[in-house]
């Protein structure tokens, strides 16, 4: 049986592979976001090697758990994640927002159906996973098992209808959902609280009859745990407040907003990919 100490440095090995993808595809794109993808690869990490159920070989499997983007323009990590979950090949990641390729700049359904929506417009997903969790217990009840997850940015939370969506499901005790909020305290424009003030975050959500976790988005056994204390929660929905710092793993990108939205050049790439190398050939020597 593997060691938990062993389940770590494969996650974070993983996690570290995930972001060397993510600056590459960007460097061929020459267009996309940075900071959001980079300082998620953790909690996508957690999602597909350790909590998800769901089978790359069978993506129509009915019994799979969902999970919902809505901050859809975050998909490099998505798509770098399921391409090393085998979903598909992992060369395909360099055709990201070229002409003729599946991989658009938002994920789109219609290319890759095994996502299970598409996104761009923020503040939609929650709805749409609100409406996913609320079908299947209407079908099983208290016994619905699949878990619905959806991952949401901190500055789409100042639109209204995320709000409507977390009072539904408060209102209708949707234990089968998990939301996943991203607050890396930045937004294209600025800094969150800058821009539109989220505090005191964790009493909104509780406010609406949800059951509030907060974790460091970069410890991977808190992240762990903390989807494994969702699955055992009943009566209410559990929403994940993960503290993430924006670029993480590039120094010289974290917690700089102006990297939301733009790509890296080459020299910046070749940076960045030199020092996520060297954490990477860190993380193993610390466990051999």
């Amino acid at each position: 049986m593997e060691s938990s100490d062993e389940k770590i440095q494969k996650l974070s090995e993983k996690a570290n592979a995930i972001r060397i993808s993510v600056i590459e595809m960007l460097l061929e794109a020459g267009s996309g976001h940075t900071a959001g993808p980079l300082g998620m690869a953790d909690i996508f990490t957690v999602l597909y090697f350790h909590t998800l159920s769901h089978n790359p070989k069978k993506p129509d499997w009915p019994e799979r758990d969902r999970l919902v983007l809505s901050n859809g323009h975050i998909c490099p990590v998505l798509y770098a994640t399921l391409a090393h979950a085998g979903y598909f090949p992992i060369a395909e990641l360099k055709t990201l927002r070229k002409f003729g390729s599946r991989l658009q700049g938002h994920p789109h359904r219609d290319f890759l159906p095994f996502l299970e929506t598409s996104s761009g417009p923020l503040a939609a997903g929650l709805s749409q996973a609100v409406g996913m969790a609320l079908a299947d217990k209407i079908d099983h009840g208290l016994t619905a098992e699949r878990r619905v997850y959806c991952l949401l940015s901190d500055g789409e939370l100042e639109s209204g209808q995320t709000w409507e969506a977390a009072m539904l499901a408060g209102k209708e005790e949707l234990h089968n959902l998990v939301a996943v909020i991203d607050r890396n305290n930045i937004q294209i424009d600025g800094y969150t609280e800058d821009v539109m003030p989220l505090e005191s975050l964790s009493d909104k959500w509780r406010a609406w009859n949800w059951n509030v976790i907060e974790i460091d988005g970069h410890n991977l056994e808190e992240i762990a745990d903390a989807f494994d204390k969702a699955k055992s929660f009943f009566g209410k929905p559990t929403v994940v407040i993960a503290h993430t710092i924006p670029g993480k793993g590039v120094k010289e990108f974290e917690r700089d907003y102006r990297w939301h939205g733009k790509p890296p050049n080459q020299k910046e790439a070749e940076m960045a990919l030199k020092e996520l190398r060297t954490m990477g050939g860190k993380i193993r020597s610390e466990h051999e």
